[in-house]
């Protein structure tokens, strides 16, 4: 069976729309096996692409849900401002992230 729990460091990035969002972007190889899971595994897909994660940073754990982004050929993750403050996160910080797809 295909693992999709894995751990990588990306930088925290700020994208200005509509609302500030925080993202960290996930490894482009693991983003694929994302997509091919979640398009050959799931039955019914959730809005905008959207996959259920559970992820921890540092000592904070959340589940949450990764997007993905077609111009960065990659998934997403949002980082709320509660564990950018507790884990002392800003604008390019260099994040270690272990994330496991919720089935």
């Amino acid at each position: 069976m295909l693992d999709l729990s894995f751990t990588f460091t990306g930088k925290c990035w700020l994208w200005q729309g509509k609302g500030a969002w925080y993202f960290i972007t996930l490894p482009e190889e693991k983003s694929e096996e994302i997509k091919f899971f979640d398009e050959n595994m799931h039955e019914k897909r959730r809005g905008w692409g959207a996959v259920r994660v559970l992820v921890t940073i540092g000592k904070t754990t959340w589940g949450t849900s990764i997007f993905p982004a077609s111009k960065l050929g990659a998934y997403m993750l949002p980082v709320k401002a509660e564990v950018r403050k507790k884990e002392k996160i800003v604008v390019g910080s260099d994040v270690k992230v272990s994330l496991k797809i919720n089935m």
